[in-house]
């Protein structure tokens, strides 16, 4: 892939002029309206060689409009859209869920490679015509023909098909199998091997994790890591963009504003814009005001009437700066249930589930505790889901038993319950009427947190975007008097902001939950726990997201040479009966680290406390007080510290115990 794309042009006289075009696509005052309102208001932007951009921005901010106005899907109501000649694009959309084919998904894959394709077929229809003509023509045509095919890396193109489909997660018997037979977010996957396979100078890809297990995410983040051309990447999971882009692109009113950098970048880069643009606001204000007390204080004096009129010219001339607009506004609700749950929430044991030729678990045991905030994880298949509906008591059909504890009260979100919203309420009547323990106000300083503000809150529901039901669902979710929430991808079809908004909204919860979601960003700021299904059986590794990808890379780093050599030298250990002293230390530890685990909230909420007295004014106003209230901070938090290292350490001695 070169880094300038040539075009030629000849002259009338013959002479050859070469010009060389450093973008792929620029984007010049491009303005489109929908009815009277401008999406798009004199955009500009610049798509280079080597640029992997993420495209950004709230929902109806235009995002896949602008990858359909490139595509030439629609037209500029103003404004231009060129590209260099002969671009190739590789364009992934929503729309490409209603392709439809018999033909096995390896075959929809190969498509891409059309020339190769017709190659093969032609290649085939002359060595049957060789059966019976041995003519030099005939010979020449084939020879031809296979030299190009075998040019075109045609021997090799459904060994890269296998490859590109078993990465975004098809076995070997699936990759035969028709394309209709499986469901929309599988079919959207063999759209993406397909795109992928074409090999495009550009890629425009609008969500391509919507549809992605965990590890079929960080396949392809590897993939595009690598991927020579350019990209253009409209997603919400700011962890896939930060591994991908190198430039960040803000859809945001009407304009297109590019940030040198990935999405971290971006936030800090715009944190520092929107502080100078605050303060030259501040400025322009003071100034304002500063100039209209004067014109009113001359304005009835006929001999300054010549100056008067100058400053309301100047000001009437004056290119205004516009405030700064919170996009990341603070959640601050309480959450009511009527009674906590007990200390066990859930208490599986030794259940099993299978389907027709499929087995899910088998004789697995598992609990949730009070205060637990687990993750579900995991690839598709596994059983997330179904374990999911198990404890939340949506699916009955298995062995063993789920045993609810308590005083558990229980909501479950998933998004097949955006159905059960009331088409013909408004947003405001479909919570009032769910949840009526919470006054009217409360209510709407909920659906604030959900970005419903001023009169969006009489909305009916029937006029909603999926992304804005899945907010109402989830703050319906949020105001149910549950001490204990199921939680099914809720993060599905909402933006970044919205995305925040319910970390905070969750990290502010003090009852139990369990979600399953494929947004690393959205697990490492809510899960406390990590629950993973393998070998059919329900694991747990107790810590954040982010350090069980830590411990999980470690346990699946096998160095080649020295497992060869261990296998030549020793014989294969078997795993470690349990002795009943094993029984009994497991059970003291256990019992040891539930005492720590108590230890440990004691400890915090000290902390917490001895943090709310430094902060307060009669603390940091008097120097003895604030030495003194210092020194215990210090100390308490110093013992805070090493109680959870403690913890870590027998959790790490359980483990092994456990074998």
């Amino acid at each position: 892939m070169t880094s300038l794309y040539i075009s030629a042009n000849v002259a009338k006289d013959g002479e050859i002029f070469i010009t060389f075009a450093s973008e792929m696509i620029s984007i010049n005052n491009l303005t489109f309206e929908i009815g009277s309102r401008a999406l798009y208001d004199e955009a500009n932007w610049h798509i280079k060689p080597g640029d992997k951009a993420g495209l950004i921005g709230a929902n109806g901010a235009g995002k896949s409009t602008l990858l359909k106005l490139i595509v030439g899907d629609y037209t500029p109501t103003s404004g231009t859209i060129s590209m260099a000649k002969d671009l190739k694009l590789g364009y992934l959309n929503q729309d490409l869920l209603s392709y439809h084919s018999d033909k096995s998904i390896l075959h929809v894959a190969m498509e891409a490679f059309e020339r190769q394709n017709q190659l093969h077929a032609e290649i085939e229809d002359l060595l049957k015509k060789l059966e019976t003509d041995y003519s030099d023509d005939i010979l020449n045509k084939l020879s031809n023909k296979q030299m190009e095919f075998e040019a075109l890396d045609g021997y090799h193109i459904e060994f890269k098909a296998h490859e590109i489909l078993a990465g975004l997660g098809f076995s070997e018997d699936e990759q035969q199998r028709p394309l209709a037979t499986f469901s929309g977010g599988w079919r959207m996957r063999v759209m993406l091997a397909r795109i992928l396979l074409q090999t495009p100078d550009i890629l425009l890809l609008d969500e391509p994790t919507n549809h992605l297990d965990l590890p079929s995410i960080k396949w392809l983040e590897n993939y595009l890591q690598a991927f020579d051309g350019a990209i253009v990447i409209v997603s919400h999971d700011r962890y896939f963009l930060d591994r991908i882009i190198n430039k960040t692109v803000e859809s945001r009113k009407g304009k297109l504003n590019v940030y040198a950098g990935n999405y971290t970048y971006y936030i800090e880069e715009k944190s520092q814009r929107e502080e100078i643009q605050n303060n030259q606001f501040k400025n322009q204000q003071a100034k304002i005001k500063q100039e209209e007390k004067l014109i009113e204080r001359f304005r009835a004096k006929a001999s300054k009437a010549k100056m008067v009129q100058s400053r309301i010219k100047a000001l009437d001339r004056m290119e205004k700066v516009d405030s700064v607009d919170d996009d990341n506004p603070e959640v601050n609700f309480s959450f009511k249930f009527s009674k906590p749950s007990g200390r066990h929430v859930v208490t599986i044991e030794d259940i099993s589930k299978s389907y027709p030729n499929l087995e899910i678990l088998r004789n697995t045991d598992g609990l949730i505790e009070k205060g637990d905030k687990i993750a579900l994880i995991g690839a598709n298949g596994k059983g997330k889901s179904t374990l999911l509906r198990i404890v939340a008591d949506a699916d009955t059909e298995f062995t063993g038993k789920s045993i609810k504890g308590h005083n558990v009260s229980q909501t479950f979100f998933a998004q097949h319950q955006l159905e059960s919203l009331h088409l013909e309420n408004s947003i405001l009547q479909e919570l009032v009427t769910f949840a009526p323990k919470h006054t009217e106000t409360e209510i709407r300083s909920i659906l604030g947190c959900f970005l419903f503000t001023g009169d969006d809150v009489f909305k009916k529901i029937k006029v909603l975007s999926g992304g804005e039901k899945s907010r109402v669902a989830l703050a319906k979710a949020l105001t149910a008097d549950a001490n204990f929430l199921v939680l099914d991808e809720p993060t599905n079809h909402l933006d970044m902001a919205s995305v925040n908004i319910l970390i905070q909204a969750l990290q502010q919860y003090e009852g139990t939950l369990i979600v399953v979601s494929h947004d690393r960003y959205f697990l490492d700021h809510v899960a406390n726990k990590i629950w993973f299904i393998e070998d059919k059986k329900i694991k747990e590794y107790p810590g954040t997201y982010e350090e069980y990808e830590i411990w999980n890379a470690k346990r699946d780093y096998k160095p080649v040479e020295k497992e060869v050599k261990k296998i030549k030298e020793e014989p294969k250990k078997e795993k470690p009966v349990q002795t009943e002293d094993n029984k009994r230390l497991l059970i003291k530890k256990n019992k040891d680290l539930a005492a720590l685990e108590q230890k440990i909230a004691e400890k915090e909420a000290l902390v917490k406390k001895l943090e709310q007295d430094l902060a307060m004014e009669e603390t940091y106003s008097d120097a003895t007080k604030l030495q003194e209230c210092t020194r215990n901070y210090n100390s308490e938090k110093a013992s805070y510290e090493q109680l959870q290292q403690d913890w870590e350490n027998l959790a790490e001695e359980i483990m092994e115990l456990e074998g």
